[in-house]
């Protein structure tokens, strides 16, 4: 479904300009920008955005759904909602399901449930395990011919246990991998032998400091190293998920750049951070416990500035949330027992957006970090930015009111926030998938919000043209 809708008097956040006047989009298209005011159309619907920013919407490269198989946690179309509910229109998710998705009959799976639940844009990566390189082929392609088949973003690489079955961590199986297959391969950089020894001298603690204790940044760095070793031998497109220790962003400083910008004919190489490894140290941890329990840990205040410092230097593409929801029984059962991960798309956007209004940056790198360079990252087309001629996927945001972050209010399904009790300012009011509102927020749907559609009846599979 594509529709037509004119946002009159906001505050729109373009790509080299911040501009109050108005915004068409026909067809599901943004049709036109204007300083003036555009004459409404009969056939369009016409919201007001007088006070509010209007941001393209956000994009969230790395989800888990959990779909199949865990819906007591999630599935894609709780998910998807509570993806709106933060002004996030587009997703790109993980294949860590029960099963795991490795072949093209389990893409295809996803790819049709997310047609059927979802209610914005919708990407998928295929998980590699050390013999699947022909399924990986089926899916992005071989080096001398990658393809882009809609709703198929790359491959997923678990170089160190986390969440699920997925492990790909001998540099043999890890070389073939890189050297045979086409497309984007994103890592989850944690060097497994490491993690095995380390564990002998963790395993009988019982306080939340020693997950980052284990899981410590030179296991991170190891894996993120041979990463990118790889890539740069074969000249393969690599991205580094979630990267939380300033000694890996150090070292990738000089390394990454976006595609765009890449200059030679070396491997294209780039990264992302989280909002929480943004926000929380090692006295969150302390204080709020396993709810804060996740792979890579959040780590120390010295990483914290330091991936504040590379974000701003541009050695740090991009923002993501891993939102990977866990009950909170599950949550409940105390370190080492209680499961990593932890609910995070819907609050992403306005906790980057308070970030902005308190000074840490601005709504201009806010837009660039969650929308305009995941689209250049992953080579999305017609998304990322308010030009005309791209998606009408937009999102109205209030920057003036506060609210607290209450679990009750969130969307996702284990009904939990590790953000809960934050104020934040920047939450959605409006949120346009290709023209048409999904969701809203207003005095009269109180702080949860609304959704406006039926589930399947908006979002498409995320064009992504193939890597060359």
């Amino acid at each position: 479904m594509k529709g037509n809708v004119l946002v009159r008097n906001a505050t729109m956040i373009l790509p080299d300009a911040e501009l109050v006047g108005d915004l068409r989009i026909r067809d599901g298209v943004i049709h036109s920008i204007s300083r003036g005011a555009l004459e409404p159309l009969d056939d369009e619907l016409l919201i007001d955005g007088t006070g509010l920013h209007l941001l393209p919407g956000a994009i969230d490269p790395q989800c888990h759904f959990r779909d199949p198989g865990q819906p007591e946690k999630e599935d894609l179309g709780s998910g998807s909602a509570a993806a709106v509910s933060g002004g996030v229109t587009s997703f790109l998710d993980m294949p860590n399901n029960k099963p795991s998705i490795t072949n093209m009959e389990g893409m295809q799976m996803k790819l049709d449930t997310a047609a059927a639940k979802c209610v914005n844009n919708y990407g998928f990566f295929i998980g590699a395990t050390p013999n699947n390189v022909s399924d990986l082929q089926e899916a992005v392609g071989t080096p001398d011919k990658p393809i882009g088949i809609p709703g198929i973003c790359g491959i997923k690489v678990f170089m160190g246990s986390s969440t699920g079955t997925l492990l790909v961590n001998e540099r043999e199986a890890l070389d073939e991998i890189f050297s045979k297959t086409g497309g984007l391969i994103a890592v989850h950089a944690e060097d497994e032998k490491r993690l095995i020894e380390r564990f002998e001298h963790h395993k009988d603690r019982t306080d939340m400091a020693a997950h980052a204790e284990w899981r410590d940044d030179v296991t991170a760095l190891l894996a993120t190293q041979l990463a990118v070793e790889l890539a740069q031998e074969h000249g393969h497109r690599l991205h580094v998920l979630h990267l939380t220790s300033g000694i890996e962003a150090e070292w990738l400083n000089g390394i990454t750049s976006l595609p765009s910008q890449h200059e030679g004919q070396g491997a294209v190489i780039t990264t992302e951070t989280l909002p929480q490894h943004l926000s929380f140290n090692e006295d969150d941890v302390s204080r709020v416990g396993t709810r804060l329990k996740m792979n890579p840990p959040i780590r120390y205040e010295l990483d914290r500035t330091t991936l504040w410092s590379e974000l701003k230097a541009g050695t740090i593409q991009c923002i993501a949330t891993d939102h990977a929801p866990h009950t909170l029984e599950a949550k409940s059962l105390g370190f080492p027992n209680a499961p990593s991960g932890m609910p995070g798309v819907e609050t992403s956007l306005a906790v980057m957006l308070t970030h902005a209004k308190n000074g840490e940056c601005t709504v201009h790198d806010v837009v660039k970090w969650m929308s305009t360079n995941v689209a250049d990252c992953f080579n999305m087309i017609g998304k990322g930015r308010l030009e005309e001629g791209y998606d009408g996927d937009v999102v109205l945001v209030d920057m003036n009111t506060e609210r607290s972050v209450e679990d009750q209010n969130t969307w996702t399904r284990v009904g939990w926030s590790p953000f809960a009790d934050r104020s934040l300012v920047g939450w959605a009011q409006v949120t346009i998938v290709g023209g048409v509102p999904v969701f809203e927020r207003t005095e009269s749907t109180g702080p949860k919000g609304r959704l406006l559609v039926e589930p399947g009846e908006v979002g498409e599979p995320i064009l992504m043209t193939p890597w060359i």
